[in-house]
């Protein structure tokens, strides 16, 4: 049986696309013909009972977050609670705790409950996640990953890490580690790092990377091991909380932030402040991305047209915890 979900691949767009379509809401005279084909080519019938049962909206939106001690997440569900707040919106909150599985239940318990949308905040996108969202019928928006299928707002990480990267370099260094994540996510663990390792590139860098997780005291035991031993002068976090965990490490070895070592961050945390000296970071816009995505929601709910992919830009912020090589 052809589900909304074939004729939105079969055409090339947006399931929302297909909706609007039949609904009689607003697409491109190109896409309607294209859509009039396959729907005819398919004798496709949609289900009208289901039909009637969307329109009945709740006023609840769900949403799905990798963990709850996260800065960058408490941040983008602030601008996300308010702006649906002032919408008249009631926001569930679940809690995945870093698991896959438990992603992929919420997304089956929020449709249950027949919300409205779902907003998910994603370190992965794996095809049991596809799945579940197609199951799930209902609009969708993706935080911090990007994917062909749904509507996604992330970061432009390439930049960010290039920025780092070009400002490590500019300013004299040529030994340089980096503290990364693992490329099952793609935002932190693959573009950012393709970003710093673009800036290397025509320079003669002597450069490391170095595998550890989100969670400060991770990295914090893993620049215990690594610093002693290294040459280098400037250290990249691939967060904030990254780079804390290694300015303490570097602080219990005695090692002088900057005058020894250079240390920069990634996400603009409030810590990054708090601390002396102040880390340089890149500030990204986690609380507009939240208002950003409860915006592309709304949008989605009432059949509007709305780009796949949007992108938030970033800023270099640079601080003390950073300084030339002479």
């Amino acid at each position: 049986m052809v589900t909304i979900n074939d004729i939105a691949k079969m055409a090339g767009v947006a399931k929302s696309t297909v909706s609007r379509y039949l609904n009689g809401g607003a697409v491109s005279e190109k896409t309607k013909a294209k859509l009039d084909e396959i729907v005819a080519e398919n004798d496709y019938k949609p289900n009208k009972f289901a039909q009637s049962l969307k329109a009945k909206r709740t006023h609840m939106v769900g949403t799905i977050i990798p963990r709850l001690n996260s800065f960058a997440t408490n941040e983008a569900l602030r601008g996300l609670e308010n702006s649906l707040r002032l919408s008249k919106n009631q926001l569930l909150i679940t809690n995945a705790d870093q698991s896959r599985e438990r992603e992929i239940e919420a997304i089956s318990t929020l449709a249950k409950q027949r919300v409205d949308g779902i907003v998910f905040f994603a370190a992965a996108i794996t095809p049991a996640h596809v799945k579940a969202f197609e199951d799930a019928d209902v609009p969708v928006v993706i935080v911090g990953q990007s994917h062909p299928d749904f509507h996604c707002i992330i970061h432009d990480d390439e930049k960010a890490g290039r920025s780092v990267g070009a400002y490590a370099v500019a300013n004299g260094h040529r030994n340089i580690l980096v503290f990364g994540v693992d490329e099952s996510d793609k935002a932190v663990g693959v573009t950012r790092r393709k970003g710093i390792e673009q800036a290397f590139e025509g320079h003669d860098i002597d450069y490391s990377f170095v595998k550890t997780s989100f969670a400060m005291k991770d990295a914090y035991e893993k620049a215990l091991e690594i610093l002693p031993q290294s040459k280098a002068t400037f250290v990249i976090g691939a967060t904030d909380n990254i780079a804390i965990g290694v300015m303490r490490a570097a602080h219990e070895l005695q090692i002088e932030i900057p005058d020894q070592l250079s240390l920069a961050g990634f996400g603009g945390y409030e810590i990054t402040e708090a601390v002396y000296p102040r880390i340089t970071t890149v500030h990204y816009p986690f609380q507009e991305s939240g208002e950003l995505a409860a915006k592309i929601l709304m949008e989605l709910i009432l059949e509007k047209e709305v780009d796949l992919i949007q992108t938030l830009d970033n800023e270099l912020l640079i601080r003390e915890s950073t300084m030339r090589k002479e």
